[in-house]
């Protein structure tokens, strides 16, 4: 499924099989994860992709030819494809642990074509691999939703109570995480969306409301996953003397201004970038220990488009995931 320009929709195309370069492996897809970036791309909200474009970046695949020089896989083996696709290796951002940061950096489903297909190539130093519990459908939403979440739950330090705004992929994942640790979890939605609020309570949230209420207590930290600047000043208001708010996502719209005493009193507001290779290791062997349910809609790959039209109008519960 290709996108050919932004804010069109994708359109179905056969295409050769690619040939892995150098380093690269190529992996025969079996579910690919549709994430919210692939909204921000396709809707053209993140500029300049490759185009035309294969989107998708929570790939799962099964490794069918590795290129000249890789030899960090067998064939048959299964392997999962992140967001991170490339990086330099050389500037100070790479060698000091910060890849993620790397200004040449190329990403799966942006600048290289991704896995809304049956075929995909990938540099085999980028891969992931998957921990044997999970199945194909179950695994890709891991690949991002819930890598990148983790980085952002990581950037909370230890906090003990902890509130997400938006309750998707990356929430239901990262919720499950958060109970294992023995924190508290309260769940910001839209307004009115009382079967997300019903979700995350499912799924262990302390406390589940609309976005714009306060929470019962004040919290420690805050992730912000829905792509809404406006949340901002909310979550600062909702988080405690000292308290952090992690902005998690790669896109979001305009932040507000808002008063310098929301600010005050040592709260910080950061935000993430990318993920790094340790992050992805890190994330696996945990993934490995706790067991995680993730909620999974089903999608053939034909139906991206309306795959990415449910996420968009937040009709998938958890995660939607394309099947070739």
């Amino acid at each position: 499924m290709v996108l050919e320009q932004p804010g069109q929709p994708l359109r179905r195309h056969d295409v050769p099989t690619p040939e892995p370069g150098p380093g690269q492996v190529r992996l025969r897809v079996r579910a690919c994860g549709v994430c919210r970036t692939d909204l921000h791309i396709v809707d053209g909200e993140l500029t300049a992709p490759k185009l035309p474009l294969i989107p998708g970046h929570e790939i799962v695949g099964v490794v069918e030819q590795a290129g000249a020089g890789a030899a960090r896989f067998r064939a048959g083996e299964r392997v999962g494809v992140p967001w991170l696709g490339w990086t330099c290796g050389r500037c100070a951002f790479c060698r000091t642990g910060r890849e993620n940061l790397c200004g040449q950096a190329r990403f799966t489903g942006y600048n290289l074509d991704g896995g809304y297909a049956d075929c995909v190539v990938a540099d085999e130093r980028f891969c992931v691999p998957i921990p044997a519990a999970y199945s194909d459908l179950q695994a890709a939403p891991l690949l991002c939703a819930g890598l990148i979440g983790y980085r952002a739950l990581c950037l909370a330090g230890d906090a003990p109570r902890l509130g997400f705004y938006g309750f998707g992929a990356a929430a239901h994942i990262l919720i499950q995480i958060a109970r294992h640790q023995g924190r508290e979890v309260f769940a910001f939605t839209r307004p009115g969306d009382g079967a997300a609020q019903a979700f995350a309570r499912e799924l262990g949230a302390a406390w589940a409301g609309d976005s714009d209420q306060p929470p019962p207590r004040p919290l420690d930290a805050v992730l912000i996953f829905a792509p809404v600047g406006a949340l901002v000043p909310l979550a600062l208001r909702a988080v405690d003397k000292g308290g952090t708010v992690i902005c998690a996502g790669i896109h979001m719209s305009d932040v507000p201004a808002f008063p310098y005493r929301l600010l005050w009193e040592e709260r910080v507001l950061r935000s993430v970038a990318n993920l790094t290779r340790q992050d992805g290791e890190q994330f696996a062997a945990l993934a490995a220990q706790v067991p995680l349910r993730m909620e999974v809609q089903p999608y053939p790959l034909a139906d991206a488009q309306a795959a990415l039209a449910d996420l968009r109008a937040g009709r998938v519960r958890g995660a939607a995931v394309l099947v070739p």
